[in-house]
């Protein structure tokens, strides 16, 4: 049973990848109606407690809270985004040692966080992580 609902999946996929189209044509015709939707994940992150993502004053904000704790952070301005969002679905879930999950979901590349820098971090998020 289970095999066969393998199977099905996977054919079911097979057929969506073949489906889709990389060309750029512009002579392509309209899409009809019965094509699917684009998918809104907002209620199933609010659900995961990540807050939608931050733009104009609120992005500046929650930036400008992030290069306090050490510029470094927000180098890449998305990352950094991306990564606070991340943190507030542990910080609104109830997980533990959230000051050494924000070390490591910060760190990356020529950066390291230290627990003391992910306290401050998620000191510095916990108005943005209530907007979820």
């Amino acid at each position: 049973m289970k095999r066969t609902a393998a199977v099905v999946l996977l054919a079911a996929l097979a057929t969506l990848t073949a489906c889709s189209s990389d060309s750029d044509d512009s002579t392509d015709a309209a899409p009809s109606k019965s094509a699917s939707p684009s998918v809104d994940y907002s209620a199933a992150e609010k659900k995961a407690g990540i807050p939608p993502e931050p733009t104009g004053a609120d992005r500046d904000a929650l930036l400008a809270a992030l290069r306090d704790v050490d510029p470094a952070l927000v180098t890449d301005e998305a990352d950094a985004i991306d990564n606070a969002r991340n943190q507030c679905a542990a910080i609104n879930g109830g997980a533990q040692k959230l000051d050494y999950l924000a070390s490591q979901r910060f760190s990356g590349g020529d950066v390291e966080v230290t627990e003391e820098q992910g306290k401050h971090i998620n000191t510095a998020i916990g108005d943005f992580c209530k907007t979820a």
